[in-house]
């Protein structure tokens, strides 16, 4: 509800990385690793803001932040084939009125 994001290894109570203040203190919504690169994973924030994390490139911010400004974004989920090395990973916003948008993401965040 702070914004803050933990890491986690499974037989640990205490996070391995912990990022406080990562979305301005926005809640966080959604968040969900890429299907396509397990080093990248993606927030939503209550503001509609996406962030996209790539701990290979910056292991302390967000490679990149986006946000949706048309009308507020409620949920977010990831799309892709992690079996095929083609690199498609796309994102489905689900938007306040009940529409739907897909959006594929850059190469450089989806390539194995």
């Amino acid at each position: 509800s702070d914004g803050s994001i933990r890491l986690h290894q499974m037989t640990s109570e205490y996070p391995l990385m912990q990022w406080n203040g990562s979305t301005n203190g926005q809640p966080i919504i959604a968040l969900q690793w890429a299907l396509t690169r397990p080093a990248v994973f993606f927030a939503l924030d209550a503001s509609s803001n996406i962030y996209i994390w790539d701990l290979l490139e910056n292991d302390l911010l967000p490679v990149a932040k986006q946000a949706i400004p048309s009308e507020k974004v409620v949920n977010m989920t990831l799309l892709g084939e992690p079996e095929k090395a083609n690199g498609l990973l796309g994102i489905v916003l689900a938007k306040e009125s009940g529409q739907l948008d897909i959006h594929y993401v850059k190469k450089k965040w989806a390539l194995p």
